[in-house]
């Protein structure tokens, strides 16, 4: 099985799970998804290969239905807009600050912060220019649209 993995040292990779679909497989629980893992990854000549990993938190879990639906579109955000693999290890931590303060924050304070979060993604990607966001300056409604709007130019600027 191939899994995508957003890594501290190497930004995302695809990697190669062997034996991950076997009952009773360890990997198995350790890679769900909106899982923090610690993962042991080799290279090779034909790409990354996942040698062993161990759960840390799983965030899918801890996340309300809202929460993790918020992840996942940051998720997909990144997913769709990373062509193969990324050497850009701020991404990680981007996301992983992301999901590890959504549960104490209400739902206003999550939406806000989802668009503060996909524009920093956008940024690093260099599909972004303007001024840094915080959730906390946009939570207006007007301020809100004109979030969604810079980050529908971003996307709009990928060609995706």
């Amino acid at each position: 099985m191939l899994v995508t993995l957003l890594t501290e040292d190497f930004g995302l990779v695809r990697a190669r799970a062997e034996g991950i679909r076997k009952p009773g497989s360890k990997l198995t629980h350790a890679l769900q998804t909106l899982s923090e893992t610690e993962v042991v990854i080799l290279s090779g000549k034909d790409g990354w290969r996942l040698a062993g990993a161990v759960l840390e938190e799983n965030w899918f879990a801890k996340l309300s239905r809202s929460g993790r639906l918020r992840a996942g579109r940051v998720g997909g955000l990144l997913l769709r807009l990373v062509q193969g693999e990324s050497a850009d290890a701020r991404l990680f931590q981007v996301f992983i600050d992301f999901v590890r303060v959504l549960p104490s924050l209400q739902e206003e304070e999550q939406d806000a912060m989802e668009c503060a979060v996909a524009l920093d993604v956008l940024r690093l990607l260099g599909l972004d220019d303007g001024p840094e966001a915080s959730c906390k300056e946009h939570a207006s409604i007007e301020d809100r649209r004109a979030l969604i709007a810079r980050i529908n130019r971003g996307i709009s600027a990928s060609g995706l």
